[in-house]
């Protein structure tokens, strides 16, 4: 036998294998994979089960007045309790002043409602003067004046299309345009 002599090199470096790697076997059966996997999937459409936003008219805002009529914002506090993002397509609304039908609004601009928190949403709605009688009074005169709401907010939502139904009544702040 030879013998290797001291200052001989060595050649170093990664090394593989031709061997094929063993096939990992799963100490779980295919029943227990698939309920785990059940059970990972419920839970994930448990966190989005849908839950209708909170609207709520917060304040009257006229914007402007003229000899026809006028125009006004009508500004919402929509609360959105998912814990996902809602984006709101359309909003259709009609709007009462002191019993009295005052105009219709029509937002088709996209809304984004971030999950879990308030946000505000302002809805232009134009008005004539011709037939309004208590209600353009009471815009004129008050500090706040009685509404009534009925409508509908189109939203998309990861769970598909949903219609929200919008039907509300009570006083709200009135913000003039002359202070």
């Amino acid at each position: 036998m030879r013998r290797k002599a001291e200052n001989e090199k060595r050649e170093t470096g990664n090394v593989t294998s031709l061997r094929p790697r063993p096939f990992l076997v799963s100490r779980c059966s295919f029943p227990v994979w698939v309920w785990l996997w059940g059970v990972g999937a419920c839970a994930t459409l448990g966190k989005l089960a849908f839950s209708e936003p909170d609207i709520q008219l917060k304040e009257v805002d006229i914007t402007r007045l003229g000899l026809s009529g006028g125009t006004m914002n009508l500004i919402f506090d929509v609360y959105n309790p998912n814990s996902y993002r809602i984006r709101s397509t359309r909003m259709e609304l009609g709007v009462d002043l002191e019993a009295t039908h005052f105009g219709d609004a029509v937002l088709e601009k996209p809304l984004d409602l971030s999950a879990e928190n308030h946000n505000q949403v302002v809805v232009p709605v134009r008005f004539e003067w011709a037939g309004v009688g208590a209600g353009a009074r009471a815009l004129l005169s008050r500090q706040a004046i009685r509404y009534g709401l009925t409508g509908a907010v189109f939203l998309d939502t990861p769970l598909g299309d949903k219609r929200l139904a919008l039907h509300g009544s009570g006083d709200v702040p009135l913000r003039r345009l002359l202070p």
